[in-house]
């Protein structure tokens, strides 16, 4: 009777372990997907837009661009203008290794920048 209890109480723990793992994973899956959503950027949308640009343009062009990634893609850049916004994504060119930076001031696209990740 004791093996038996013992083996069901094991069972559960298992289970509720398994679905644990189960529950974590697809919350990885849906940031990983997140991020996707709102941060890759088509080269071409970067070469095509140009300094001076009209900001609600540019931006009309790319995705929020908001999300729990943003930080580490900030880092290794050049130095941001004064005085601007920027915004970053990450370059869905063949490396997938690329930051692609879009600033604005006064209404209008004041710098971009394209580096690889750290």
């Amino acid at each position: 009777m004791a093996q038996r209890k013992g083996c069901l109480i094991g069972c559960g723990v298992a289970l509720v372990v398994g679905i644990g793992f189960a529950a974590a994973l697809l919350f990885g899956v849906s940031k990983v997907m997140d991020v996707a959503d709102k941060t890759l950027v088509d080269p071409k949308v970067f070469a095509e837009v140009k300094v001076g640009d009209p900001e609600d343009q540019v931006r009309g062009k790319l995705p929020s661009g908001e999300s729990f990634v943003k930080e580490a893609l900030k880092e290794g850049g050049p130095a941001e203008p004064a005085g601007s916004t920027c915004a970053w994504y990450v370059s869905t060119g063949d490396s997938g290794k690329d930051v692609l930076r879009f600033c604005f001031k006064d209404g209008k696209l004041a710098d971009k920048a394209e580096y690889r990740m750290k």
